[in-house]
């Protein structure tokens, strides 16, 4: 059991890493920033 406790963070991470770079070379790295501009500018009361 604490072999799988240790074992799950390291997994998860690395999934997490794969599913970002994933998401990087299919494109979609211009439309999250865009977004998160427009949100970060409304917060401001710019946008």
């Amino acid at each position: 059991m604490s072999r799988v406790r240790s074992v799950l963070p390291i997994a998860l991470s690395c999934l997490g890493v794969v599913l970002i770079a994933a998401g990087i070379l299919g494109g979609e790295l211009p439309m999250i920033l865009r977004k998160a501009i427009f949100i970060c500018l409304e917060c401001i009361g710019i946008g």
